[in-house]
C-alpha cells in the first residue's frame, strides 16, 4: 500500500478574494487567453481546491510539483500576473549600447589598410580583429554581434564579397561607376 506523504509547504497558497476566484475560473476555461495562462490558472484553483502540489501538477498536465511550488509562491506576491510568462532567457540579449554600436559603424566605414588590417574590404572577422586590437575597440564583439549591428544599419553582405547598403547598386556606365539609389527602400523594407 502507497501513502502519500504531504510535506508543509514554505509559502501555502493564500486566500483567494472573490475577484481572483472569478477570474482564475474565466481564464481556465478560456479558448483565447494563452495556453500557458490557462494552465496556470487551472493549477491554482486545483491547489485552491485543497490538491496537493504534485497532483495539481499532473491534472494540468505537468510533472513538477516544485513547479507549481514557485507558481503559487508568486501568485501570493504578485496575484493575477503570476499567469503571464516572463522572458525565459533564452533569447539574444544586447550587451552593446548605442555608443558600442556606433564604434562598430565607424570602424566599418574607415577604410581597412592593407598593411594594418590584412586587407582592403571588410568581413566580419577582419572587422572583429580590428575592432578588439583598438585602444577604443571592443575586446568582446563577436561576429554576430558586428552582423546585427550592420543588419540594423542597412548593410547586406553581397555575392562578390563587398558589403552594400540596402537600397543603393554600383552600376558601370560609359563615365565609369555609378551609385543608383532606390527611392522606394524604406517601403520595401517595412513591407
Amino acid at each position: 500500500m502507497r501513502f502519500a506523504v504531504t510535506r508543509r509547504h514554505k509559502d501555502p497558497l493564500r486566500d483567494l478574494t472573490p475577484d481572483e476566484n472569478r477570474d482564475l475560473e474565466s481564464i481556465s476555461h478560456a479558448r483565447s487567453a494563452p495556453a500557458e495562462a490557462v494552465t496556470r490558472a487551472k493549477i491554482l484553483l486545483s491547489v485552491a481546491a485543497g490538491m496537493t502540489y504534485q497532483d495539481a501538477a499532473r491534472s494540468a498536465g505537468r510533472k513538477s510539483g516544485d513547479a507549481v511550488s514557485a507558481l503559487v509562491s508568486r501568485f501570493n506576491q504578485e496575484g493575477l500576473d503570476a499567469l503571464v510568462a516572463r522572458h525565459g532567457g533564452g533569447g539574444f540579449q544586447q550587451q552593446y549600447g548605442t555608443e558600442d554600436q556606433a564604434r562598430i559603424l565607424r570602424e566599418f566605414q574607415r577604410q581597412p589598410d592593407p598593411k594594418q588590417d590584412g586587407t582592403t574590404t571588410w568581413s566580419l572577422t577582419t572587422l572583429q580583429r580590428a575592432l578588439r586590437q583598438a585602444e577604443d575597440g571592443l575586446p568582446q564583439v563577436s561576429t554576430y554581434t558586428i552582423l546585427k549591428v550592420l543588419q540594423e544599419a542597412g548593410y547586406t553582405w553581397q555575392r562578390d564579397r563587398t558589403w552594400s547598403q540596402a537600397g543603393q547598386v554600383i552600376r558601370k556606365r560609359k563615365q565609369g561607376k555609378v551609385v543608383v539609389t532606390d527611392p522606394d527602400t524604406a517601403a520595401k523594407k517595412d513591407d
